[in-house]
């Protein structure tokens, strides 16, 4: 697996000594753990440090799931669920009515709505819950995890103990506890891992092996990037390429960052990415905002602004060169829709070829653009182009130097809403 990555400027200009010997610098300290917030560098090389046996455990409770469940609801938000979602989403076919375990998710929002509409959807199907929280306190999952676990014990009963999974801080918390007085399984969050770099963990890993998908696939594509990204050669290595033309293009004043692909699936990928990069980065005033467009899709909307409004964004284009399903266009007898010209062409061509359009419209419009691509999305690539984005988001937060691991800010809203609530304390 490799990424391939083009720049529209000149990457060679941008790598001055001095810029040199400050990635080197973030380097080691990647390496060595060392550095600010590197109470939370646990999942530079947790791939690596994976056991069989540890996989093995997390595959044989999937299985029971499997055998037992029509449903696996996952309990969280942030980091919690967007990872196992991203990945999810991205393998699993537009279309597919009738998994063998269907996972869904609960308190990534506190719609009421939704949540009484997913229990009433549960009741004619046999459910397995995980709850997912390192303190059990978040006030988003706790509340679904209150009404849900009620659900599962009301129609449960005793048997409830079997079907709640609980994955949560291995020495405190509300949840830990709580496993402890139930008896429910638990898995444990580390403590050097925070939330949005957590998916290669239990986090992640029980749902994705849930929904089907391999997850020694998926480790084995993180292994082998950590692997590649060891290497400290700021022309090679592209997870360091990505973070100083990021750099680059935030010291050029450009303010947000575009992550655009051209295939539904990776919708997901796109908000995992998101929470990554703004919550790693955006503090202390400084980062560049993350958002997302679907091509061609937002063509037709965002498009015109891409093009034509303040150049204070640029563009990351997603690339997936193979499709494992495709369609070619056949010619009609009534051309009606003049479209005989693209017969013989197919929809992944014709999409490769939005790409080369669009890019290039959007490079007269003088949008700098970055492109990422890969061959085909499957469990290894994914996992590969995960830990990439995790590598180069550290590298990139450091080279604004701030903290890549820590969130003041989502404290700050907590707060307010406990004030506004009324919460004891506040």
């Amino acid at each position: 697996m490799t990424i391939k990555l083009t720049y529209s400027g000149e990457y060679q200009e941008l790598v001055s000594p001095e810029l040199e010997a400050k990635l080197n610098v973030i380097h080691d300290n990647l390496q060595n753990k060392t550095g600010v917030g590197s109470e939370f560098l646990g999942w530079h090389d947790w791939a690596s440090s994976l056991s069989e046996t540890f996989l093995q455990y997390i595959q044989e409770t999937a299985d029971r799931i499997r055998k037992n469940s029509d449903v696996l609801v996952v309990i969280g938000i942030g980091g919690s669920y967007l990872g196992s979602k991203a990945v999810i989403e991205g393998l699993t076919p537009h279309f597919h009515t009738n998994p063998d375990t269907e996972v869904l998710y609960a308190g990534h929002q506190v719609s009421g709505e939704y949540l009484a509409k997913l229990m009433k959807y549960l009741d004619d199907k046999e459910v397995t819950l995980n709850v997912i929280s390192k303190s059990g306190t978040t006030t988003e999952p706790a509340l679904a995890f209150r009404f849900l676990q009620k659900y599962m014990e009301d129609r449960y009963g005793e048997d409830a103990v079997s079907r709640i999974i609980v994955t949560t801080d291995a020495e405190k918390g509300s949840l830990l506890s709580l496993s402890r007085e139930k008896g429910y399984q638990r898995f444990e969050v580390p403590a050097d891992i925070g939330g949005r770099y957590s998916v290669l963990t239990a986090v992640g890993l029980l749902p994705i092996a849930v929904a089907g998908y391999s997850i020694h696939d998926l480790v084995n594509g993180a292994r082998d990037a950590e692997k590649d990204f060891q290497q400290f050669d700021i022309h090679s290595n592209t997870a360091i390429q990505y973070a100083v033309i990021r750099n680059h293009l935030y010291k050029q004043n450009y303010a947000i960052e575009i992550l655009a692909t051209f295939e539904p699936k990776l919708s997901y990928l796109q908000e995992w990415w998101k929470q990554l990069f703004g919550e790693s980065e955006g503090k202390e005033q400084k980062g560049l905002f993350p958002a997302s467009v679907s091509f061609s899709t937002d063509l037709h909307s965002l498009g015109q602004y891409i093009q034509d409004g303040q150049r204070i964004l640029f563009e990351s284009f997603l690339i997936i060169e193979e499709k494992a399903n495709d369609l070619s266009v056949f010619t009609a007898e009534n051309n009606g829709d003049e479209l005989n010209y693209l017969s013989g062409l197919s929809l992944n061509e014709f999409n490769l070829a939005c790409y080369e359009a669009t890019s290039s419209a959007h490079l007269s419009g003088e949008v700098p653009q970055i492109g990422l691509t890969i061959k085909e999305l499957n469990e290894t690539n994914i996992g590969y182009l995960l830990y990439f984005y995790m590598v180069s988001c550290a590298y990139s937060a450091y080279l604004l130097e701030i903290n890549p691991f820590d969130q003041p800010g989502v404290e700050d809203y907590k707060t307010n809403i406990f004030k506004i609530l009324k919460k004891p304390g506040y």
